[in-house]
C-alpha cells in the first residue's frame, strides 16, 4: 500500500512540531524516519494513524485521505505500535493482541479460530508465547512492547506505523523485531532513534531537522559526513559489518 504525505504540517502549539512535509513511500518499503529529539518524528507519524489531524496538507492511503476515510476503514489498514500505547495492563497479553483483530469484525462477531490461529502465530513470531497468559502489569517493558508489536501484527495491516519500536528491548529482540518488521513484505514507516538499525533494516532513510526533511534516500545517501554533522551534530561514518557486509554506522563527538 503507497502512503504518501503530501504538504503535512501539524503540531499541538501555535508553531507546528512538521511543516510542508512531502513525500512517498512505495508499497512494501520500510521507511525509517531519523533525527534527534524534538525534530518531529512522532507527530508525523501520528497524522497517518489519525492520532494528530494535520493542519495543512493531507496523508493518503492509496488513493484515499486518512482524515476524509472511515476511521474502521483506516483501522483495518493501518497497523501501529505506539510510544503511548498502555495496552490495558488488566490484560493477558493473550488478550491486547486479540485487540488487533478487532477492527476486521462488525459488532457481534466474536473471533474464530482463524482469528485465534493469526493471534497464535502473532505471539510466536515476536517471542511472546511463554507469556501470553500472564497479566501485562506483570511484564517487563520490552516484554510489553513485544505484545504491543505482536498485536500490530495480528492486525494484518497494509501499512505498520511503528513509533520507537525497539524502546526497552534488549539487543537480541531489537535485532529480531527489525528483522521481522523487514520480513512482512508490507509498507512500514518506523521512527527510529539507533541509526545502526536503521542503516541495516530501512531501504529508506528520512532524516528530520526542525520538522522539515533533511536528507531522503537510501541509507548511503542519508548517512553521511554532512547529514550527521547538521542534523545529530555528530561526526560520523559507515562501514560494512566484517560478518555480513551489511552498513554499520559509527558515531563520534564532533570535532572542534
Amino acid at each position: 500500500m503507497k502512503l504518501v504525505f503530501d504538504g503535512v504540517s501539524a503540531g499541538y502549539t501555535d508553531v507546528p512540531a512538521v511543516h510542508d512535509v512531502t513525500l512517498t513511500i512505495a508499497p512494501g518499503e520500510f521507511v525509517a524516519v531519523v533525527g534527534p529529539n524534538g525534530s518531529g518524528k512522532s507527530t508525523l507519524l501520528k497524522t497517518v494513524y489519525r492520532a494528530l489531524r494535520p493542519r495543512a496538507g493531507a496523508v493518503l492511503l492509496g488513493d484515499d485521505d486518512v482524515w476524509s476515510a472511515r476511521h474502521r476503514d483506516v483501522a483495518r489498514r493501518v497497523g501501529v505500535l505506539g510510544q503511548d500505547q498502555a495496552g490495558g495492563y488488566d490484560f493477558t497479553a493473550r488478550e491486547a493482541v486479540r485487540l488487533g483483530r478487532y477492527p476486521h469484525l462488525d459488532a457481534f462477531d466474536r473471533l474464530t479460530a482463524g482469528d485465534e490461529a493469526i493471534v497464535a502465530d502473532a505471539l510466536k513470531r515476536t517471542g511472546a508465547t511463554g507469556f501470553a497468559d500472564r497479566p501485562l502489569s506483570t511484564l517487563s517493558g520490552g516484554e510489553r512492547q513485544r505484545v504491543l508489536l505482536a498485536r500490530a501484527l495480528a492486525q494484518q495491516p497494509e501499512v505498520l506505523v511503528l513509533d520507537e519500536p525497539t524502546n526497552h528491548l534488549d539487543p537480541a529482540h531489537q535485532i529480531s523485531a527489525l528483522a521481522l518488521v523487514a520480513s512482512l513484505g508490507i509498507t512500514v514507516v518506523a521512527a527510529l532513534h539507533t541509526l545502526d538499525l536503521a542503516a541495516r533494516h530501512a531501504t529508506t532513510i528520512v532524516a528530520l531537522k526542525a520538522g522539515t526533511i533533511a536528507a531522503a534516500g537510501a541509507p548511503g545517501e542519508v548517512l553521511v559526513p554532512e547529514v550527521f554533522r547538521d542534523v545529530f551534530d555528530v561526526d560520523g561514518s559507515v562501514i560494512p559489518d566484517p560478518v555480513d557486509g551489511r552498513p554499520r554506522v559509527l558515531l563520534r563527538e564532533l570535532a572542534d
